[in-house]
Protein backbone atom coordinates (compact mmCIF):
# COMPACT_ATOMS: atom_id res chain seq x y z
CA UNK A 1 0.00 0.00 0.00
CA UNK A 2 3.02 2.30 1.03
CA UNK A 3 4.38 1.74 -2.14
CA UNK A 4 1.34 2.15 -4.13
CA UNK A 5 1.17 5.83 -2.32
CA UNK A 6 4.60 6.45 -3.31
CA UNK A 7 4.36 6.06 -6.35
CA UNK A 8 0.90 8.07 -6.92
CA UNK A 9 2.54 10.93 -5.62
CA UNK A 10 6.13 10.88 -7.78
CA UNK A 11 3.80 10.56 -10.84
CA UNK A 12 1.68 13.43 -9.65
CA UNK A 13 4.79 15.24 -9.24
CA UNK A 14 6.43 14.15 -12.66
CA UNK A 15 3.22 15.15 -14.70
CA UNK A 16 3.45 18.69 -12.78
CA UNK A 17 7.28 18.88 -13.79
CA UNK A 18 6.22 18.18 -17.67
CA UNK A 19 3.41 20.50 -17.21
CA UNK A 20 5.54 23.40 -16.13
CA UNK A 21 8.25 22.58 -19.04
CA UNK A 22 5.25 23.28 -21.75
CA UNK A 23 4.35 25.83 -20.33
CA UNK A 24 7.17 27.52 -21.77
CA UNK A 25 5.66 29.86 -24.68
CA UNK A 26 7.45 29.80 -28.23
CA UNK A 27 8.16 32.84 -29.91
CA UNK A 28 5.16 34.10 -31.78
CA UNK A 29 4.65 36.19 -34.97
CA UNK A 30 2.22 39.00 -34.49
CA UNK A 31 0.91 40.98 -37.70
CA UNK A 32 0.33 44.86 -38.00
CA UNK A 33 -1.85 45.72 -40.97
CA UNK A 34 -0.95 49.19 -42.21
CA UNK A 35 -4.19 50.47 -43.97
CA UNK A 36 -6.31 53.22 -44.13
CA UNK A 37 -3.36 55.92 -42.82
CA UNK A 38 -2.81 53.76 -39.41
CA UNK A 39 -1.49 50.83 -37.68
CA UNK A 40 -3.40 48.40 -36.83
CA UNK A 41 -3.45 47.49 -34.29
CA UNK A 42 -2.29 50.86 -32.58
CA UNK A 43 -1.17 48.73 -29.54
CA UNK A 44 0.18 45.53 -29.55
CA UNK A 45 1.71 43.40 -26.86
CA UNK A 46 4.42 41.05 -27.46
CA UNK A 47 6.58 38.86 -25.19
CA UNK A 48 10.82 38.95 -25.74
CA UNK A 49 11.24 36.98 -28.49
CA UNK A 50 8.55 37.53 -30.54
CA UNK A 51 8.86 38.55 -34.34
CA UNK A 52 6.20 41.63 -35.32
CA UNK A 53 5.43 41.49 -39.25
CA UNK A 54 4.30 45.16 -40.44
CA UNK A 55 2.12 44.73 -43.64
CA UNK A 56 1.55 47.72 -45.90
CA UNK A 57 -2.06 47.54 -47.59
CA UNK A 58 -2.55 51.12 -48.36
CA UNK A 59 -1.78 52.47 -51.47
CA UNK A 60 1.36 54.35 -50.54
CA UNK A 61 4.62 53.81 -49.24
CA UNK A 62 4.84 53.98 -45.14
CA UNK A 63 7.71 53.49 -42.12
CA UNK A 64 7.31 51.57 -38.84
CA UNK A 65 9.88 53.67 -36.89
CA UNK A 66 10.20 53.92 -32.80
CA UNK A 67 10.08 57.91 -32.27
CA UNK A 68 11.41 58.28 -28.71
CA UNK A 69 14.30 55.16 -28.67
CA UNK A 70 15.85 54.60 -31.72
CA UNK A 71 14.95 51.14 -31.26
CA UNK A 72 13.73 50.10 -34.63
CA UNK A 73 13.14 51.62 -38.41
CA UNK A 74 11.80 49.79 -41.07
CA UNK A 75 12.83 52.11 -43.21
CA UNK A 76 10.62 52.35 -46.95
CA UNK A 77 7.77 49.56 -46.85
CA UNK A 78 6.01 49.89 -50.15
CA UNK A 79 2.75 48.94 -50.63
CA UNK A 80 1.53 45.36 -50.48
CA UNK A 81 5.00 44.33 -49.14
CA UNK A 82 5.77 43.74 -45.57
CA UNK A 83 8.72 44.22 -42.86
CA UNK A 84 9.75 41.74 -39.81
CA UNK A 85 11.25 42.77 -36.79
CA UNK A 86 12.12 39.98 -34.18
CA UNK A 87 11.98 42.28 -30.71
CA UNK A 88 14.21 41.33 -27.76
CA UNK A 89 14.58 44.66 -25.46
CA UNK A 90 11.64 44.77 -23.24
CA UNK A 91 9.50 47.91 -22.57
CA UNK A 92 7.33 50.53 -24.67
CA UNK A 93 8.03 51.86 -27.72
CA UNK A 94 6.23 53.98 -29.28
CA UNK A 95 6.45 54.22 -33.45
CA UNK A 96 5.22 56.58 -36.31
CA UNK A 97 5.36 56.74 -39.99
CA UNK A 98 8.06 58.97 -40.72
CA UNK A 99 6.06 59.86 -43.95
CA UNK A 100 3.00 60.41 -42.52
CA UNK A 101 4.01 61.11 -38.51
CA UNK A 102 -0.19 61.26 -37.52
CA UNK A 103 0.22 57.86 -37.93
CA UNK A 104 1.44 56.65 -34.24
CA UNK A 105 0.90 53.37 -32.59
CA UNK A 106 2.65 51.38 -29.53
CA UNK A 107 4.81 48.54 -29.00
CA UNK A 108 4.70 46.81 -25.67
CA UNK A 109 7.62 43.87 -25.33
CA UNK A 110 6.99 42.18 -22.17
Amino acid sequence: MRIAIVICILSLMLGAVSVAAGDRSKPTTHTVTIEGMKFEPAALTVAAGDTVVWVNKDLVAHTATSSDTGIFDSKLIPPDKSWKLTVRKKGDFAYICTYHPTMKATLHVQ
